[in-house]
């Protein structure tokens, strides 16, 4: 039995599984041959040094990124050929490495765009988040807006906000569309240690509800303290998967990337 199939029983389709996927760019193996499949209730981590290319294997699994080879499922279906327009009727949702949020828009509103998405897919059933109306009427807005801690900032322009609060934002544009599956590319970055504890507690609280989450980071402790699997990725290929505990201790993933310093650290 492969590393891969070990993770999922018999009777547990994934919410999405990757086979053999490539991604090239002319000679650039940016992602080269990579397996892996997410169950449903889990997070998951990705954990690499910069330009092992975990940010291209996230465009490839939101189908915004073409493959050179592989194929994708998602809930048992095939997924490598859906168009991207039509990934959210999925209910896959993403948030980048840099902030993408419509400087013209207020928080609220951005935040609006993710249950506008929700509306259209009409992904609203069984498992929703908790349903708590909004100024806006929107119950999913209220929902996001309340479990990023951003009461009091719904009139406010992103530009008025630290880079940290934006990309709460985005988390919480995110939450509003009721994803199945949830992409989340460095989302504590410019955050402080109370900020990225309490992000950790909102997506653990997201696991519960059934939510399947994968998480690139480049903070290995907020990876230790969130995610149950984390796969370790450099130059395009997996080097590592396992606990987070069994993966920092892999020499493989301490020389691409954690160092001496976390060596001697753990």
């Amino acid at each position: 039995m492969t590393a891969v199939s070990e993770q999922v029983t018999a009777n547990v389709t994934p919410v999405l599984e990757a086979r053999d996927v490539a991604v090239h760019f002319g000679g650039v193996k940016a992602v080269d041959g990579l397996s892996l499949s997410l169950e449903a209730g889990k997070i998951y981590g990705i954990l690499g040094p910069n330009g092992s290319g975990k940010s291209t294997l996230l465009g490839a699994l939101t189908r915004l990124t073409q493959l050179t080879r592989g194929e994708m499922f998602f809930d048992g279906e095939e997924y490598h050929r859906v168009p991207p327009a039509e990934v959210a009727r999925r209910r896959v949702a993403r948030t980048f490495q840099t902030v993408r949020l419509l400087g013209d828009l207020t928080v609220l509103d951005n935040i609006q765009l993710g249950a506008d998405a929700r509306a259209r897919t009409g992904s609203d059933g069984p498992g929703a988040f908790s349903r708590i109306f909004a100024r806006s009427g929107s119950p999913a807005v209220a929902d996001a807006i309340a479990r990023t801690s951003l009461q009091g900032f719904e009139d406010f322009y992103p530009s008025e906000l630290s880079y940290g609060t934006q990309r709460r934002v985005e988390i919480a544009r995110a939450i509003a569309m009721n994803p199945r599956l949830l992409l989340l590319d460095e989302p504590t970055a410019g955050m402080n240690q109370k900020e990225r504890a309490e992000i950790s507690e909102l997506l653990k609280s997201l696991r519960g509800e059934g939510l399947c989450q994968l998480l690139v980071e480049h903070d290995v402790q907020m990876m230790i303290d969130t995610c149950d699997y984390v796969f370790a990725m450099n130059f395009g290929q997996l080097i590592a998967q396992g606990t987070p505990a069994e993966v920092v201790q892999n020499p493989q993933v301490q020389e691409a990337y954690l160092g001496k310093k976390w060596r001697e650290h753990a």
